[in-house]
């Protein structure tokens, strides 16, 4: 065979090789030249590992699906589980973008959480907004925005107070806020709620079974449920004894101890109408220039003490037109303007100073808007810290700082200024702080339902389940 005249020519020195030829040559001849034979014999000699390999993988390849067929239930089960889940491993390559999409699900992260909004009279909500249209469009406005937006979605409403984790106590107190004077007056909050409270109490068994502990109200106004703007006066009167007990939805905030936020309470933005954000953003230079560097338009004593006798916005507000009014760098103007939301879109900077209470409404106006909020409030809790990552997108300068002012803006112009520009770009941060009916995912109510899912150990309907 032309084969074995090839092996025999090998080089001698590879010992293995020649030793495989002389054995094919000394079968050739024990066999009496049986070709066929001979060379199955050499082929299987050689290749004997890998067939028997072959042989071993088919036999358990099969044993593989022979038991699996054989456990239908198992089958089925997992079938049914990837169909109820809309999903396929073809479709979802990965379980990272599987649990990404349980999380972005409208309603997925309140699953199972249910709220109940009381039907109150007419007297408690709706008839104030009829009186007047500013009811739910001015800064206080959040009680209506939460109270319709909680209404327009199902997926955490409930018609069946059994089932609910909390109560809604739809109370619009900071509709008739400003007297003839222009002084804020919330002098009938309390009387108010506390008839929706008595109201409550007389026609449904849930506010007394827990001492109003699952239930809710929105207290959007300068010191929360101390139900008074002047700071001294909030303090001296405090929380109604009725309320210590429930969770409010405030727009007062402070990182310390005080009389005003001791209850169980969540910290919100004030209220802005998304279409007048749009409105602005519609109206904005079409190059995106911002051609004022620092802005403020709003209430500026000239004196430090107003015509209540105390000072107001601490003196900081009449510090900063001071030191800074007149000067070319720095828009300051205490007269009001209706479009004023137009300077903002033109601002780099704009200055958020504490008025009567820490917060102000140019906080969100500013940071929608694409303007960096300068935060002159000591001690300021700001809405969703928890999830709103405020240094990304604000800066904060102390009180004592004001007189510093121009560096510091100037310190953050020269570094980091186009970095939290770009943050103010992003939607999440200008969802997370306005309020929209139907609620949007994302947005002001949504980011409330949140900080409420984290508070469900104070629902009596698990609590009652978990007991059993």
């Amino acid at each position: 065979m032309s084969l074995d005249i090839k092996r025999s020519s090998i080089n001698k020195t590879k010992k293995k090789t020649g030793f495989i030829v002389k054995m094919q040559l000394n079968n050739n001849n024990n066999r009496g030249g049986n070709n066929k034979t001979n060379l199955f014999f050499i082929f299987f000699r050689n290749y004997y590992r890998w067939v028997i390999w072959l042989f071993l993988s088919l036999y358990f390849f099969t044993s593989y699906f022979a038991g699996d067929q054989s456990s239908p239930s198992t089958t089925t089960t997992t079938t049914t589980s990837l169909l109820s889940n809309h999903q396929t491993s073809s479709s979802l390559p990965s379980r990272a973008l599987i649990e990404s999409s349980a999380i972005l699900k409208p309603g997925g992260p309140f699953s199972g959480m249910k709220i109940y909004v009381y039907d109150l009279p007419a007297r408690f909500n709706v008839d104030w907004v009829t009186a007047s249209d500013r009811c739910a469009s001015h800064l206080f406005a959040a009680e209506v925005a939460i109270h319709r937006a909680l209404l327009s979605d199902s997926s955490v409403r409930t018609s069946d107070p059994e089932e609910a984790d909390f109560f809604f106590v739809p109370v619009y107190v900071s509709c008739n806020f400003s007297t003839a004077n222009g002084f804020p007056s919330l002098s009938h909050a309390r009387s108010l709620i506390s008839s929706a409270v008595d109201f409550l109490s007389d026609r449904y068994p849930f506010w007394n079974r827990t001492r109003g502990s699952d239930h809710v109200f929105v207290a959007s106004h300068d010191f929360g449920a101390c139900f008074h703007a002047m700071e001294d006066m909030a303090i001296e009167e405090g929380i109604p004894e009725f309320m210590k007990n429930s969770i409010i939805l405030q727009t007062f905030g402070v990182n310390y101890k005080h009389p005003c936020q001791e209850a169980e309470h969540v910290v919100i933005p004030p209220y802005i109408p998304p279409e007048s954000v749009q409105r602005a953003i519609d109206r904005a230079p079409a190059n995106g220039r911002r051609d004022i560097w620092a802005f403020f338009r709003g209430k500026m004593e000239v004196n430090p003490k107003n015509i209540s006798g105390r000072f107001y916005s601490k003196g900081v507000r009449t510090a900063i037109l001071k030191k800074y009014g007149g000067r070319r760098r720095f828009y300051l103007n205490r007269h009001r303007f209706a479009g004023y939301r137009s300077e903002i879109v033109r601002s780099v900077f704009c200055l958020c100073p504490l008025g009567w209470a820490p917060w102000s409404p140019r906080l969100v106006e500013s940071a929608v808007l694409g303007c960096v909020p300068v935060v002159i409030a000591d001690g300021i809790k700001l809405p969703f810290s928890e999830t709103v990552r405020w240094s990304e997108i604000s800066l904060t300068v102390a009180e004592k700082d004001v007189k510093n002012l121009r560096k510091i803006l100037e310190r953050v112009a020269a570094t980091n200024l186009s970095v939290i520009q770009r943050n103010l770009r992003e939607p999440a941060f200008k969802r997370a702080l306005l309020y929209n009916v139907p609620m949007m995912e994302g947005d002001a109510t949504w980011h409330i339902l949140e900080a409420l899912r984290r508070k469900l150990d104070r629902s009596y309907r698990r609590s009652s389940v978990l007991s059993q």
